[in-house]
């Protein structure tokens, strides 16, 4: 299985992971009353699902986002030399003549 595949796959194996932890601190911590609702319900357990799912959904997203934005190479100057120089920006005064009306 190619590497990017497998990093996808855990990537949304923790997001999952996270997202039923979380849900489950919402429904322990009774956060707005949401514990409350979906546990007095009859059907509470689909919200509960939706709640898993959509969260599981962004925090795989991010996941793998923030795994793959950590694979970046820093970026260093060249090896060797000065490298390139910074170009500095020099203001330049130039007249304009006005077409102002003189009385």
């Amino acid at each position: 299985m190619p590497k990017l595949v497998r990093l996808y796959i855990q990537s949304v194996a923790i997001g999952f992971g996270l997202a039923g932890a979380f849900t489950a601190g919402l429904m322990w911590l009774d956060v707005a009353g949401i514990g409350h609702l979906v546990l007095g319900s009859d059907i509470g357990w689909v919200a509960a699902a939706m709640l898993v799912v959509f969260n599981g959904i962004v925090f795989s997203a991010v996941q793998f986002a923030f795994r793959i934005m950590g694979m970046a190479e820093a970026d260093s100057p060249p090896p060797g030399g000065r490298g390139a120089r910074e170009l500095v920006l020099v203001p330049v005064r130039v007249p304009v003549p006005s077409r102002r009306r003189t009385r």
